[in-house]
């Protein structure tokens, strides 16, 4: 458990920084304006998937939007989701064999650590295990051992 304890203007500062985060994603994934986005936070759309797989009918309720405006806003974001994960595909495969093979890499990782600039087991030895837990939201024991393992192939004869 971590408890995190601020002041109201930080807590404000943190909810606007967020909101703007999402914002520019959804302006810039669904091609929408700042209104748009602004109302689709506003009803508590957080991400891609909440606009593309919510229930139809939820989304009906917002009275900005009629059902031409919600199912153009699904579609956008479906499409979305497809081009980013073909894009996060396309990352992965540039990845060398022997990252792909490293004992402890998950599928998840991998993409991490592709979307990273981490393509080959070297990559992954460099790194420091901070920079490891940031990239890719390991804990430390993990990312310590992981790096360990990358580096196992330099001491052997």
């Amino acid at each position: 458990w971590r408890i995190n304890i601020m002041s109201a203007e930080e807590s404000a500062a943190k909810h606007e920084q967020e909101s703007e985060s999402v914002r520019k994603l959804f302006v810039e994934k669904l091609d929408v304006d700042a209104e748009v986005a602004d109302i689709l936070i506003a009803e508590g759309f957080t991400s891609l998937e909440e606009v593309a797989y919510v229930p139809m009918q939820e989304m009906l309720e917002i009275e900005a939007f009629d059902e031409d405006t919600v199912t153009e806003l699904r579609t956008r974001a479906k499409d979305a989701l497809l081009t980013m994960e073909i894009a996060r595909e396309e990352k992965v495969e540039e990845v060398s064999q022997d990252l792909r093979d490293l004992e402890g890499v998950t599928p998840e990782l991998l993409a991490k650590l592709a979307d990273g600039g981490i393509h080959t087991r070297d990559d992954l030895a460099d790194l420091a295990v901070d920079e490891l837990v940031e990239l890719s939201g390991l804990d430390e024991a993990a990312a310590r051992a992981l790096i360990i393992k990358a580096r196992e192939h330099w001491f052997k004869d």
